[in-house]
């Protein structure tokens, strides 16, 4: 069980730390150049292998819980230009990148990217394929609102590669769905996932589940948790719902409907996962749960996981992120740049042979430690000093000055959360909700700020 009191104490507004620092840190001071000689010093760093991101913005409807950028299906003139500047800047992006280098991710997300002809997501693989080799495992996902599948939508994706989905349920119950604006599938999804994986064993499925939603109960939610764990998910994900109506104003909406408290979201967090735990899942960081065989809970035995703004992944897996489209953040060593979230103004600046981003971050070597810090806190629970010290060649000595002060770290070590050794930190397993509280012990840039976070319950 939860400890209420610890609860009570840090339950506050902090960074989910999917970056290091958080996007909302990003500047606006960066020029095309900036931008073009981080592409180029990536080729340098590591990790070597290549990942891609694709934003897809356009979902047929707008479900009122949702923060991304997303936008209403535009007709079908303005797709095909958007899917041509995805292109182009691909073309733009490339033309600096080693083509030595492999693709180990292509990672699309949203918006919702099926609802969209696949002819176009095709293309853009195809034109990938083209210009890079893959390594033999590589992922190549997507994410999908289940009830816009059938079966030659099926077909189509599978046809253009795609060999991991990624379906967002958030709940089985159909009132629930109604109260969030969101359509409910037509298929059963266990039939759904036999789809999927008809004739290729190395299709992988997961499905994705939001708490803290109107009229969930602990018994519902559990009930929903256990309707994915009988459709045999590789992966499943518990999302808290994050209540940031100063970013989407629709969820003002839910807010009305009525929100479960703090006390009911933890019951709902408890009950998800002590079934996934006891139907033969491993927690993953945060807020996944793999499956015994999958690559991720092997990578978490040994210490190889990676989280980046598309969830969790092993480190095989792991490359430096080049994202494209609207809104989309490559993430590199030692730079973030984002694109504008402008739709039209993303096509019109990609026309002009000009790189549409809006803002960005370029770290220095000290960010770049604290941000491993915090990686190794969130993807392994805990941090080993001597594994740090030797991923930067450095003595362990010089890393005593980004350990935070003992009236930091002293509140989670007396309050159990933590155990503090010469060797590391370790945060323990049944306080995991906690886990990002002990990585913001170690962020600086949270002294003196001003922006707003969610709560991590």
């Amino acid at each position: 069980m939860i400890n209420k009191i610890l609860l009570e104490k840090y339950n506050k507004p902090i960074p989910r730390y999917t970056s290091y620092p958080p996007a909302n840190f990003f500047k606006n001071n960066l020029e095309e150049y900036d931008y073009i000689k981080a592409i180029v010093k990536s080729n340098e760093e590591y990790p070597q292998n290549i990942s891609i991101y694709i934003h897809i913005p356009f979902c047929k409807k707008l479900c009122y819980y949702c923060g991304c950028n997303t936008s209403t299906m535009r007709n079908e003139e303005t797709i095909k230009d958007y899917i041509k500047a995805i292109i182009k800047e691909m073309k733009m992006c490339f033309k600096h990148i080693d083509k030595d280098r492999k693709v180990s991710q292509i990672h699309y997300g949203g918006g919702t990217p099926n609802t969209i002809p696949v002819k176009y997501l095709r293309e853009i693989n195809e034109y990938i394929f083209s210009e890079f080799r893959l390594l033999d495992e590589a992922e190549i996902a997507i994410e999908c609102s289940p009830a816009y599948l059938d079966k030659e939508y099926i077909k189509e994706l599978k046809t253009a590669k795609f060999n991991r989905f990624s379906l967002g349920i958030q709940d089985f119950n159909r009132e629930i769905l109604k109260v969030i604006n969101r359509d409910t599938p037509t298929i059963p999804i266990k039939e759904l996932i036999d789809m999927l994986k008809e004739g290729n064993n190395n299709v992988k499925v997961n499905l994705d589940f939001i708490y803290g939603l109107p009229y969930q109960t602990k018994d519902s939610f559990r009930n929903t948790i256990m309707k994915g764990i009988e459709a045999c998910a590789d992966r499943i994900v518990t999302f808290s719902y994050a209540h940031v109506p100063w970013i989407n104003k629709a969820m003002l909406m839910l807010e009305k409907a009525g929100l479960p408290n703090n006390e009911e979201k933890i019951a709902m967090y408890e009950e998800a996962y002590n079934a996934l735990c006891n139907n033969g899942y491993t927690a993953i960081g945060l807020d996944h749960y793999a499956r015994d065989d999958d690559e991720l809970k092997k990578a978490l035995e040994k210490g190889k996981l990676h989280r980046n703004f598309q969830g969790y992944c092993t480190t095989k897996t792991t490359g430096q992120v080049y994202a494209f489209g609207v809104s989309g953040i490559s993430q590199f060593k030692s730079a973030y740049i984002q694109t504008t979230k402008d739709i039209q103004e993303y096509i019109r600046t990609i026309n002009d042979d000009k790189f549409a981003y809006i803002k960005g971050y370029i770290l220095n070597t000290d960010e770049e430690i604290i941000r491993y810090i915090i990686e190794q806190i969130m993807c392994n629970k805990g941090v080993i000093w001597e594994k740090v010290a030797n991923y930067f060649s450095i003595e362990k000595t010089e890393l005593y000055k980004y350990i935070p002060s003992k009236h930091i770290l002293d509140p989670l070590r007396n309050d159990g959360i933590i155990e503090v050794s010469n060797t590391g930190i370790n945060v323990k397993e049944e306080h995991i909700l906690f886990i990002r509280n002990v990585a913001a012990a170690f962020d600086p840039l949270l002294k003196n700020t001003s922006n707003s976070f969610s709560k991590p319950v």
